[in-house]
């Protein structure tokens, strides 16, 4: 409490003596010239109105006519201010800021504010205690001190009123009975209200199990997620062991603790209970921790987390220098999906549409889910935390980017869980992938890469899309190619995140290494890996083809059930007997197409020894049905590569109105280095007006351009290709 300083009386300063004013030189007036400067410009008669007998009767403003002047130095018992701190009790002056002297802080009562856990065995007899009036009767009135307490104070009940806050000193307690006395408690002076919490152990929420139905806990962990039902308030917690979740009431529908947010670490007191058939703490009271407290909770969870995200050391399906030199980037992956599966945080697979993307994305799905399950106690974990979304482009769509970040940040707004991890597979490596990633960034978005499409050029180990992913895993950034493919590098790495699911997907690697028609010692070590697990390349290849199939009718779903019978990860007998149904109406499909397209294909061999074949597939192919122009492309060529043979070189292009579809034999890389990619850079740079986008591996891929110049952009193309050497 600030008080008028007693030595300086409020001035803030003190008078130590005086001396001569410099300005007047002791006489107290000003020089004639001065005086002259005064009235320069002023009428005489108003100099007359000053009376001066003198021209130099004029009082200096310095020392306002004394001759002398004060010598002033700052106060120094408030040192300056003109005031200074005494005690709220007894009013002596204070050296700080406090409110209290140290005697009074020694005589000032305690007023404790029970937690709503405690109970009456926390009571002490003769303390005093705040409460709230529950109900008033004629004898007295009944104060409840917490949710667990309450007493009667018996006194008239007059001047007391339901809802009252009230200090009451505990007079007697009566276990036997469960009856508190309460007294009135007259506070007179300073007082102090402290917080009596009760005195619980921490309970590690991995250690509550049905056999702790009924008992109260204390769980301190991080708020994960914050829902308001029409009904209470759901905090989801998360600490080094595992999660659960805390109700928490007060009015229907009406969010309660708005102080705590979404990443806070809050501590739960409540009883352990079961709601739909799923632990659940029935809370007391919740409560933000700050400073050391939630520092070093956080730190024990972020280290728990850390050392349970590190992926098992284990060794690779085949033998590969390539995938020997990418394992840090792929346990760097695993360790980033494990690290979301034990933060909390939701993870969203995006992937390619065809066979091998597909086989990629359930790879991660089945290592993924499992890991879920036994973390969550909600039945639901796996369709709440992970999600699985195909993609019809071999690159990351605006279209895409846009749906995924809408339903994450609605579900921070509505449901409030944290932002997903988003991890890209057989797709994000690209020029083409840029602006989506960047547009995810811009939230701060974890992204992680698993591709095998040409990054374009690897400058230390690093390509462009670096800048906007966290991980990213890709053969090119090691020196290898598209050979090894993403459903291959995503089988790797889900046996990292979890080693349980390697012998369930260890057939896929070879049906995406045959669905890509990739040629390696690493494809042909998949091929021959799933033949010794019953799958031989006929096999793969009919699996491969009805995945594609199935896919096309699936556009934008994930058709998780279809796709496990398919790849034959459930029922044997389904498998075959869907297997056989897709099968003869793939083949179907594709004879009608080629039987459409065939015999208008345009074939030209260049100079160069290139056989070049041309395809418009908007005049010469059925429209909006299976095989679309990117497959009938592809049936084409290699309808071309089995009369002509693989070792001579073959281009195909499949083109519409506004695209080009591009497929060429590896002999074409070979001979000529030929690389689609920078084949659609060259003619962007050539035909800027062209609008021209595309790209894909370097033997297959896309081409999109502008409608009112396709002759122009596919004669260039056609250039290209007749000037490719040696």
């Amino acid at each position: 409490m600030n008080k008028t300083c007693i030595e300086c009386k409020g001035k803030g300063y003190e008078i130590k003596g005086y001396k001569e004013c410099e300005a007047c030189h002791g006489s107290g007036f000003e020089s004639a010239a001065d005086v002259k400067s005064h009235f320069k410009g002023v009428s005489n008669n108003a100099r007359q109105r000053f009376d001066l007998e003198e021209e130099h009767d004029v009082p200096c403003e310095v020392c306002k006519g004394k001759g002398e002047i004060e010598i002033h130095e700052k106060c120094p018992r408030c040192e300056g201010k003109g005031e200074i701190n005494v005690c709220q009790d007894c009013g002596k002056p204070l050296e700080d800021n406090s409110d209290y002297c140290q005697e009074c802080k020694d005589k000032k009562e305690i007023v404790y504010v029970l937690q709503p856990a405690c109970e009456m065995s926390d009571l002490e007899v003769g303390s005093a205690y705040k409460g709230k009036i529950t109900r008033v009767e004629k004898y007295g009135v009944f104060v409840s001190l917490s949710n667990q307490v309450w007493g009667l104070m018996r006194t008239g009940a007059t001047g007391y009123n339901v809802g009252d806050e009230i200090f009451v000193r505990v007079t007697e307690l009566k276990p036997q009975r469960r009856e508190v006395d309460l007294g009135p408690a007259s506070i007179k002076g300073p007082y102090e209200l402290v917080k009596l919490k009760k005195n619980l152990a921490r309970t590690l929420i991995g250690d509550i199990t049905n056999k702790t139905l009924g008992r109260n806990v204390r769980i301190v962990g991080e708020v994960i997620q914050i829902q308001q039902t029409s009904g209470p308030t759901i905090f989801t917690l998360s600490d080094e062991t595992s999660t659960t979740w805390a109700a928490a009431f007060d009015e229907p529908g009406v969010r309660v603790y708005p102080e705590i947010n979404m990443g806070d670490i809050a501590e739960v007191i409540g009883e352990v209970n079961q709601h739909s058939g799923k632990i659940q703490i029935e809370s007391q009271s919740v409560e933000k921790l700050v400073g050391e407290d939630s520092d070093k909770i956080r730190k024990l969870i972020d280290e728990a987390i850390d050392e349970k995200a590190e992926p098992e050391t284990s060794e690779f399906l085949i033998e590969s220098e390539t995938l020997q030199k990418l394992r840090p980037k792929m346990r760097e992956a695993a360790k980033a999906i494990r690290r979301a599966v034990f933060d909390g945080r939701s993870i969203l697979v995006r992937h390619h549409a065809d066979a091998d993307g597909i086989c990629a994305g359930v790879a991660m799905e089945k290592a993924v889910i499992p890991l879920l399950i036994e973390l969550n106690h909600n039945t639901d974990a796996e369709w709440h935390y992970f999600k699985r979304a195909p993609s019809k482009a071999p690159f990351y769509e605006l279209e895409d980017v846009v749906k995924d970040l809408s339903f994450a940040l609605e579900d921070l707004e509505r449901h409030g869980q944290k932002l997903p991890l988003i991890v890209l597979l057989d797709n994000g490596s690209t020029e083409e992938d840029i602006l989506a990633l960047m547009k995810a960034k811009i939230y701060n978005i974890e992204i992680v890469v698993i591709d095998h499409h040409f990054p374009g050029e690897v400058v230390d180990g690093k390509v462009e899309v670096d800048e906007y992913v966290d991980v990213h895993v890709n053969p090119y950034l090691v020196g290898g190619d598209s050979q090894i493919t993403a459903g291959a590098l995503s089988v790797e790495v889900a046996k990292m995140v979890n080693p349980d699911v390697a012998e369930k997907v260890m057939h896929l690697p070879g049906i995406a290494a045959v669905g890509d028609h990739a040629r390696s010692d690493e494809a042909n070590q998949y091929i021959k890996l799933a033949d010794s697990k019953g799958y031989n390349r006929d096999e793969l290849e009919k699996i491969a083809q009805c995945i594609d199939f199935e896919a096309f009718y699936l556009r934008f779903m994930n058709g998780r059930g279809i796709i496990d019978t398919i790849l034959d990860l459930e029922n044997k007998d389904k498998h075959k007997k869907l297997l056989e149904a897709l099968y003869k109406e793939f083949n179907k499909r594709v004879e009608t197409q080629l039987r459409a397209a065939l015999p208008n294909l345009k074939s030209k061999e260049l100079d160069n020894g290139v056989l070049f074949n041309i395809l418009d597939v908007e005049l010469y192919s059925h429209r909006f049905t299976f095989p679309a122009p990117g497959k009938t492309c592809g049936f084409v060529h290699d309808a071309m590569v089995q009369k002509h043979g693989e070792e001579r070189p073959i281009v195909t292009l499949a083109y519409g109105p506004d695209f080009g579809v591009i497929r060429a034999t590896d002999a074409v890389n070979e001979k000529f280095g030929f690389n689609l990619n920078e084949v659609v850079w060259k003619l962007a740079d050539a035909i800027p007006e062209a609008g021209i986008d595309g790209g894909g591996h370097e033997c297959a891929g896309s081409l999109k351009y502008l409608e009112g110049l396709s002759k122009k952009v596919l004669g260039a193309f056609a250039e290209e290709i007749a000037d490719l050497k040696d």
